[in-house]
């Protein structure tokens, strides 16, 4: 989604995080206030995220990762684990699964074009229902009727460079699931019930594939689910990062 009218349905998840954490929210290479060329791997992407965590000087890190950001969270897994204490998963698929190359034709004719079709979104982000169809009502109105304080607008390159990562990712290749086993941190993967983009079975097969991990579909959602179910999603979230906390409270081990 263009980052300029994205910042209108996470505020609100935001605002819900950040009531128990720090919450650092941030722009990867091209994107919003970011500059430079979005690069067209997920790759690539977790390299720069991790850069960024460098130049913060973090310690480990809880990281929640949403649609591409939750392929960009698993690499920086597996990448740097040491810089990670928690996985939270949203709208997620491991690398190489079957049936994620690409979307569904109709979902690319409602969000894979260079304008904005409210309309495309609501389709895409939220259920059919009537509970559904009208929080995402509330979320476009919020958009359009916020004046100021937006990122700015996502390009094409930038939508085109992110689309090539999530078909590159999704090439079927049954060997790449099995580098999920070596994710040893504590994950929560969770996803909308009726999602058209990720379809919830893959959060399934990552909860399988990635030892002890926890899994919740939310009804009545899509891939917006979290936005829609945002105070439901943070409680959750929060009460998965909590047991962390304990933990690291007895073994006295220094967290983010």
């Amino acid at each position: 989604m263009d980052a300029t009218h994205f910042d209108t349905f996470i505020v609100a998840l935001i605002d819900d995080l950040a009531s128990h954490r720090r919450v650092v929210a941030f722009d990867n290479v091209g994107v919003g206030e970011t500059s430079g060329t979005t690069p067209n791997t997920v790759q690539q992407m977790a390299a720069d995220a991790i850069s960024f965590l460098d130049a913060m000087e973090f310690g480990r890190v809880d990281i929640l990762g949403f649609s591409i950001g939750s392929f960009v969270a698993q690499e920086i897994a597996l990448t740097r684990p040491a810089s990670v204490r928690n996985l939270t998963l949203a709208s997620a698929a491991p690398k190489g699964a079957a049936g994620m190359h690409g979307w569904a034709p109709w979902v690319i004719d409602a969000v894979g074009k260079p304008q904005l079709d409210p309309a495309g979104y609501l389709k895409v982000f939220f259920a059919e229902s009537a509970s559904s169809q009208q929080a995402g009502q509330q979320a476009l109105q919020r958009m359009f009727t916020k004046t100021s304080g937006f990122d700015q607008p996502t390009t094409w390159q930038t939508r085109q460079a992110q689309y090539d990562a999530v078909c590159a990712w999704g090439t079927p290749n049954h060997a790449l699931l099995q580098r999920l086993s070596a994710i040893q941190h504590r994950v929560f993967i969770a996803n909308g019930e009726s999602d058209p983009m990720i379809l919830p079975h893959f959060s399934y097969l990552l909860a399988g594939l990635i030892p002890g991990a926890a899994v919740k579909i939310y009804p009545d959602s899509a891939h917006g689910f979290l936005f829609q179910h945002h105070a439901e999603f943070a409680a959750d979230v929060e009460q998965f990062l909590r047991a962390s906390d304990i933990d690291s409270s007895t073994n006295g081990g220094p967290d983010e």
